[in-house]
């Protein structure tokens, strides 16, 4: 009878236990997608690309055109001047590629003007993330716009629409 009643209790508190680890999940596409400020530094960010972009081509048609040239006079030059001429070839072209990476580098200008626009975003969401789990006792989240390992989920845990709630935007 004893054993009985110690099997019965561990069996009510493994179930308590279990039951008070919780888990969730939400998609941070469609949360970021509803929030206007996030669209707007979308566009801002695709703008400036755009406009980096077209600096890029403009250099690199440049590098183009100057070996395109080079090309058809190089027979009637020297050799000194086939080397001078190589020689500015390559600057520019190493300028060019020193641009983009100004540009578009780990460290680049678009990195850290997205950084700068969608840091504060994010840490909103992740405040109201946090908020909603602290709340449904959630002990683990996932974000199935950026896990591939998940190949099922119910739609009963997801937080998205709590999560919008929380940033008041539902």
């Amino acid at each position: 009878m004893r054993k009985l009643f110690l099997l019965t209790l561990v069996i009510l508190a493994s179930s308590a236990i279990v039951k008070a680890q919780t888990f969730g999940y939400l998609n941070t596409e469609k949360i970021l997608e509803r929030i206007p400020e996030y669209n707007n530094a979308q566009q801002q960010i695709d703008r400036l690309k755009k406009q980096y972009e077209a600096q890029i081509d403009a250099e690199m048609k440049v590098v183009e055109s100057m070996y395109n040239q080079y090309q058809a006079e190089k027979q009637a030059l020297s050799g000194s001047q086939r080397e001078i001429r190589e020689g500015e070839i390559i600057k520019k072209e190493r300028s060019a590629k020193e641009l983009q990476k100004t540009f578009f580098g780990q460290e680049g200008a678009l990195s850290k003007r997205s950084l700068e626009l969608l840091t504060p975003i994010k840490e909103r969401v992740q405040t109201a993330i946090e908020k909603v789990a602290a709340e449904g006792g959630i002990i683990l989240v996932f974000d199935i716009a950026t896990t591939q390992g998940i190949i099922y989920n119910n739609p009963a845990n997801d937080l998205t629409a709590k999560v919008l709630k929380k940033l008041n935007i539902l």
